[in-house]
């Protein structure tokens, strides 16, 4: 018998089996599990890969989790010395007819509060309504998928009175100066605007931020006060920080001061996120272009990740970096989403877009030309795009980025030139 501990905080990657895949559609539903134990008795390799990849998965972030080779005789083996999880998942293999005994030696041993989901080998009605009787929490016919069990999980230790959590969506450059912060004012903007819907923009660049001038804004109050005192944390004292940006958008601002130094704990973001998504449906984060451990939590555990990117060498290295890095992170979600921005600029070198996302594998949801003037005159009045001009291309733009990036199943079309056609006019420049 062997008994593997897995840490969350620093995920591995390893190639799975389509079989193995679950569907990120499925997973995105799921919401965070709370900080509880899990202990699981794996009889299969492919029981123990599932559970492998569970234990990586960005929702199991508080969960303490502990896998082991073996069945039942082992998990009774191992309680009998020592307290019980708050959840066992076991598989067993055990007929229809023989289960119940063989669970007996664990029933002793498990503490009356323990959760206990079986996987077994028979797609058996009058099993399951045995079991459920007898104070099993859930019996799953194997194989599973890990959405199966998460969900399974979910359903045992997720509140379902609970408020919906809100769609954390975070925006980062593959570079300094590619425009990350203005795509996601801009898309923070268009969200709120667009399906009415209550939104937080969090400028997570303390020391450099812009939301407040892209606003016209001077608040007094922003991030610095959340961050920094995440014991008064909660709806009511976030609700004193932000500032009214439009009808259905508030910024939570940064202080944009070098009074002090900003250095963080890898966690430090994590209440703060956590309270933005029960307090709004959709939480836009505007992080800065670093690589730190704080960024990496944050990125780990968002639902939607934007990638900004400019047409050079050095912004095609750094997406291909972080394209790897994130898939080693959330390697059940789907990848990020990516924008190339201010694509046309004259007289500069630049790598054609078709040569540019050819190494990597992924299209980009959006291509945003430079416009000198109109994303300067929208700055410097402390304006959005679609405030300047809405029927203009880039505003149109945006508003396709929205839909994507919330999800919504409808796209708006640009009236102009769609994607693959402004593809090849920029390939033929």
């Amino acid at each position: 018998m062997s008994t593997v501990d897995y840490s969350i905080g620093t995920p591995t990657f390893e190639e799975v089996s389509p079989a193995d895949e679950a569907a990120p559609a499925d997973l995105a539903a799921l919401r965070p599990l709370p900080r509880i134990s899990i202990h699981a008795f794996c009889e299969s390799d492919a029981m123990l890969r599932t559970m492998e990849r569970m234990s990586r998965d960005r929702r199991m972030a508080k969960v303490n989790m502990r896998v082991t080779n073996g069945g039942t005789e082992a998990a009774a083996n191992m309680f009998a010395g020592s307290p019980t999880p708050n959840l066992v998942v076991l598989e067993t293999s055990a007929e229809p007819g023989n289960l119940l005994n063989e669970l007996a030696p664990l029933a002793e041993v498990c503490d009356p509060s323990t959760r206990v989901i079986i996987v077994g080998r028979y797609n058996d009605i009058g099993l399951y309504r045995e079991l459920i009787r007898n104070g099993i929490s859930e019996y799953l016919v194997g194989p599973v998928q890990m959405t199966e069990i998460l969900a399974s999980i979910s359903a045992i230790f997720v509140d379902p009175e609970a408020e919906p959590l809100g769609k954390s969506i975070a925006f980062v450059g593959a570079k300094g100066g590619v425009g990350s912060s203005t795509i996601a004012h801009n898309c923070a903007f268009g969200i709120s605007n667009l399906f009415a819907t209550e939104t937080i923009l969090a400028d997570l660049d303390l020391p450099f931020g812009t939301a407040n001038i892209d606003f016209d804004q001077d608040p007094s109050q922003g991030i610095a006060e959340a961050v920094f005192a995440p014991d008064r944390l909660d709806e009511v004292f976030l609700d004193r920080l932000l500032t009214k940006c439009s009808e259905h958008l508030s910024m939570l601002a940064a202080p944009s001061l070098l009074d002090r130094a900003y250095d963080y704990e890898g966690m430090a973001f994590r209440p703060v996120v956590e309270i933005l998504q029960r307090s709004a449906p959709v939480a836009v984060l505007d992080l800065p272009h670093v690589w730190s451990e704080w960024t990496r939590s944050i990125l780990a555990d968002a639902d939607e990740v934007v990638i900004t990117a400019v047409p050079d060498l050095a912004n095609l290295r750094n997406t291909k970096n972080m394209l790897d890095a994130l898939k080693k992170l959330r390697p059940n979600d789907r990848p990020p989403h990516l924008i190339l921005n201010q694509v046309g600029m004259a007289k500069r070198p630049e790598i054609a877009p078709a040569d540019f996302f050819e190494p990597l594998e992924i299209e980009p949801i959006a291509i945003l030309p430079f416009d000198a003037q109109m994303f300067g005159n929208a700055a410097n009045s402390g304006r959005m795009i679609a405030e300047i001009d809405a029927k203009s291309p880039a505003a149109e733009t945006f508003s396709q980025i929205c839909h994507i990036v919330t999800g919504r199943s409808a796209i708006k079309k640009t009236k102009k030139a769609g994607l693959s056609k402004m593809l090849g006019m920029l390939g033929r420049k």
